[in-house]
């Protein structure tokens, strides 16, 4: 895919139901025949972006991508609550490992829940755990 997407691969940008971007329009919008859920990214959009990424060079970029399109799956509640967890001094250990596992084990998010895994790690040595 050529970057950027939205001008070089329009045809082929879905959303995360299946729409086109292409078909994605403000009069669509205005006819209610847009949903919520069909201006979310989906993972595969998320995965050309990635690649697109480490085609540039830019390795840590892809990994950014390639966490996020696994949590396209993974409920609204649960990413803020991930979130609110992964700030300094709000979480246990315990707690962050148990936010990992269910990651891994829900919504097999796997890079995900290594990074929440390497966060309690470094958490810890700094100090910074309830």
């Amino acid at each position: 895919m050529q970057y950027p997407l939205g001008e070089h691969e329009e045809e082929k940008i879905t959303s995360r139901t299946g729409k086109k971007l292409s078909n994605i329009t403000l009069d669509e919008v205005m006819k209610n025949h847009i949903a919520p859920d069909d201006i979310k990214i989906s993972k595969e959009m998320l995965k050309a972006q990635g690649q697109v990424a480490k085609e540039a060079g830019n390795d840590p970029m892809e990994k950014n991508f390639a966490r996020a399109a696994e949590l396209v799956d993974v409920p609204d509640d649960v990413i803020l609550k991930m979130y609110d967890k992964l700030r300094p001094n709000r979480s246990t250990k315990l707690e962050l490992v148990k936010m990992a596992q269910e990651l891994l084990e829900k919504y097999n998010a796997k890079n995900c829940a290594r990074l929440v895994m390497e966060a309690a790690e470094v958490y810890e040595k700094r100090g910074i755990l309830l």
